[in-house]
């Protein structure tokens, strides 16, 4: 298994448990006040008017978690965004404008989406208006102080409850778990957790937050996509078979750990999210699949539309892991809390 070398000094720093790991924390411990403490400042900010909060021109749900990355922000914003094309409006998509990645995964995700990358939540709005949308969803948008929505919801990733509930960088949290109390509702998602501790975590926030509605969502592959054809794979394909899985996003290691529930021996590359291929990482990749006789290689969603157009012609197309959020706890009270939103969608006067 290769990971790169950032990704591994945080995981050994926030989740091992080893002395040496554990000196490191507290050694951290003064700048995580500092942190905080900026943190707590800003908040204050908007909570006494001292920085207006500027509302948006369409009913708004926003999308975000209080740790660093890993939670499903993306699947989770892209079923928003599906479920605002099912009831026969249409979705803008707002980004921060942080990776082109992301504005590709969501056109991918929800073709009939209006995708607007820019960090100017409320202008990136007025485009999407200006193009058609009728509701928009803002992802990864939970600390954005500066913009009002109509539905807040808050990840919480069950694999990073484990995790030391210390704020950056002594610890993933980029706000203390108080900060809940802006969620209108929370989501417990899990990729590798079992089932039986991601619904201990909803029941534990149910009595910690009440009265706000907390669900259960498992991010879970459904299947494969070959990167170039198109061709569709069951996720039985990769049963008693070899796999070289890429993964270019904030938790590698759930992504390794769902590929090998296929049934699949893996071995595991790993790269920052976000991370620019270059030919030099595409050929490093066809040469590991080469020498670990890999029968496959698996990529996400986020990585496919980075290595689509690197892939040599020549080598064995990858297969993109296809992810599907299933509700397994309470998922009614999300669902019905989005169409209550949505049908203010048919009133644009609400949101003038």
């Amino acid at each position: 298994m290769s990971i790169s070398l950032t990704h591994r000094a945080a995981r050994w720093l926030w989740a091992s448990r080893a002395p040496t790991a554990r000196l490191a924390r507290v050694a951290l411990l003064p700048l995580a006040v500092v942190y905080a403490a900026a943190i707590e400042a800003r908040l204050l900010a908007y909570r006494w008017g001292l920085v207006a909060v500027h509302r948006l021109p369409l009913p708004a749900v926003g999308v975000g978690n209080l740790s660093v990355g890993g939670a499903g922000k993306t699947p989770v914003a892209a079923w928003v965004a599906q479920e605002i094309a099912r009831a026969g409006l249409k979705p803008g998509i707002l980004l921060r404008g942080y990776g082109a990645d992301e504005v590709l995964v969501h056109q991918r995700l929800v073709p009939d989406a209006i995708v607007v990358a820019n960090p100017d939540r409320v202008a990136g709005a007025a485009v999407a208006r200006e193009q058609g949308a009728a509701a928009l969803v803002l992802d990864d948008a939970f600390q954005r102080l500066d913009v009002g929505r109509d539905l807040n919801l808050a990840l919480v990733a069950a694999e990073q409850a484990r995790l030391p509930h210390w704020p950056l960088p002594a610890g993933p949290w980029r706000e203390r778990w108080g900060a809940l109390r802006r969620a209108d509702a929370i989501l417990v998602t899990r990729k590798r957790v079992g089932a039986e501790e991601a619904r201990r975590l909803a029941e534990q926030l149910t009595v910690d937050w009440a009265p706000r509605p907390v669900a259960v969502a498992h991010l879970a592959l459904t299947g494969f996509t070959g990167m170039r054809s198109g061709d569709t794979h069951p996720g039985e394909v990769l049963r008693g078979r070899r796999a070289l899985a890429v993964a270019g996003v904030a938790d590698p290691e759930s992504f390794g750990v769902q590929v090998r529930a296929t049934g699949a021996s893996v071995r595991l590359a790993g790269f920052p999210d976000h991370h620019p291929y270059d030919p030099t990482d595409v050929g490093r990749l066809v040469r590991e699949a080469a020498g670990a006789a890999a029968d496959y290689v698996v990529v996400t969603e986020k990585d496919a539309v980075k290595l689509r157009a690197l892939w040599p012609s020549e080598a064995a197309e990858p297969l993109v892991a296809r992810q599907a959020l299933r509700w397994e706890w309470n998922g009614d009270a999300i669902t019905s809390a989005l169409a209550r939103l949505l049908s203010t969608a048919r009133t644009p006067s609400n949101h003038t």
